[in-house]
């Protein structure tokens, strides 16, 4: 049923990714699916950008795809089955697209539990439920 399955990560709270990184990797081990691991990094401000070396966004990525691969390593999915990618711009947009261009069947991510003002969904797993072309399965942490 699923063969490609994208997880989101934000490596600011890789626990709260953990639930959706052990669900992609059941369903990856039950249809044979590949999985790719996903980290969005926001745009430098161009009001910061004096401010930062030249090569911040250079080395922002670099620890990025760094992190990445330990959490690809911990995930318990076979290699050959893992791949991780980094991408720069706004969360939902850039998981939305990432989506399309590995033709995801699925996307699994995780939202925090409901504060009054996101009552039903946090707004990135909200924008990415509304307009991903793929099934969305959202794991509450």
């Amino acid at each position: 049923m699923f063969k490609s399955i994208l997880v989101p990560i934000d490596l600011a709270d890789t626990d709260l990714a953990k639930p959706a990184i052990a669900t992609a990797a059941t369903l990856s081990q039950t249809w044979s699916a590949v999985v790719r691991l996903l980290n969005v990094l926001p745009m430098t401000p161009v009001m910061l950008a004096e401010y930062v070396p030249a090569d911040f966004d250079e080395q922002q990525r670099q620890t990025s795809e760094e992190a990445l691969a330990i959490v690809a390593r911990e995930s318990g999915i076979d290699p050959s089955r893992i791949s991780s990618v980094v991408r720069q711009g706004g969360i939902y947009h850039e998981i939305l697209e990432e989506a399309v261009h590995m033709k995801a069947d699925l996307i699994v991510m995780t939202s925090h539990r409901p504060a009054m003002r996101t009552y039903f969904l946090g707004s990135n797993a909200g924008h990415v439920v509304r307009y991903a072309k793929c099934s969305v399965l959202v794991v509450r942490h």
